[in-house]
């Protein structure tokens, strides 16, 4: 089951082979979708070309659904694909931060590498900008280390957000997305250059959309895998490493989770109420098998 761990899979050399791959893709690819161009990135915020977003929400939108495809399908465990833990006000103030070094500079640190690599020297001084904010703010977060460890709500995604299940989720961002791609279009008819060159037109929206819409309708009839289904998926590999016993976590390990606060532990006991009654771990809550999707 995905995901694979690149290095046991490949080997170290393998390993290094694909994320060279990956990364000379997405940076040609970036290129050829204009992105080395800081004219053409800050021109979105002008709505004179919106290439950017149509690009990132294309990205987004597909990943999104053939994560969600393959998760209901068994070939991808979700729960293991690592998702940037929350932490709310800081993750604002940053992104703020980046905003407006974004429209000013026409870059974000991504295309300021790519711009680099083709020799623009504004990619150049941007690349050599971000570099020195990352030293500046190495060498100054102690005086806001709270702050910066604020807010922390881990893992937390949009469904958990809304409340919702996440195939009703997945069709909602869809449907958001359509709507933001016919309106950037129609932003630049007013705004943009009718001469420049659209990543997507109207003609291309109309199959796209049918496709994306289906996919989500998919996704949201199908539904999450229930426990049972994730159990059946790996019950071959692991029965024999349970009958052993050979499942465990050290007490030491298990205090130290208990006492990091970047960490909202749940500590489940499948016993039977009778020995959880007599002995069980301090917040830990007794559940039973057909209760843990809930």
């Amino acid at each position: 089951m995905l995901p694979l761990t690149m290095e046991e899979t490949l080997g170290k050399t393998g390993a290094y082979l694909v994320y060279m791959f990956i990364g000379g893709g997405l940076g040609a690819s970036l290129e050829m979708a204009g992105f080395g161009d800081s004219r053409k990135l800050a021109a979105q915020f002008y709505f004179k070309d919106m290439t950017v977003l149509k690009v990132m929400f294309t990205a987004i939108i597909f990943a999104m659904l053939l994560i969600f495809i393959s998760y209901r399908l068994g070939f991808l465990d979700y729960n293991v694909i690592w998702v940037n833990p929350t932490y709310l006000f800081p993750g604002i103030v940053g992104g703020l931060i980046m905003g407006v070094g974004f429209i000013v500079g026409g870059f974000c640190p991504g295309t300021s590498l790519v711009a680099t690599a083709t020799l623009k020297l504004d990619g150049l001084f941007f690349f050599l900008g971000c570099l020195f904010g990352i030293f500046v703010f190495g060498e100054t977060i102690s005086s806001f280390g709270e702050f910066w460890h604020s807010s922390f709500l881990g893992r937390f995604t949009l469904p958990q957000w809304l409340g919702l299940d996440t195939g009703t989720v997945v069709f909602l961002v869809v449907l958001m997305a359509l709507g933001m791609f016919f309106g950037a279009e129609y932003l630049e008819k007013i705004f943009g250059d009718q001469n420049a060159c659209q990543f997507i037109g109207v003609g291309c929206l109309k199959p796209l959309s049918a496709l994306t819409i289906v996919l989500a309708i998919m996704v949201m009839v199908i539904g999450e895998p229930t426990a049972l289904d994730k159990w059946e998926w790996v019950k071959e590999q692991k029965q024999e490493t349970l009958k052993k016993r050979a499942v465990y976590i050290h007490p030491a390990e298990l205090m130290a989770l208990q006492n990091d606060y970047q960490i909202h532990l749940m500590v489940l006991d499948m016993r039977k109420e009778a020995d959880y009654n007599i002995f069980h771990i301090i917040d830990s809550k007794r559940v039973t098998f057909d209760k843990l999707d809930n």
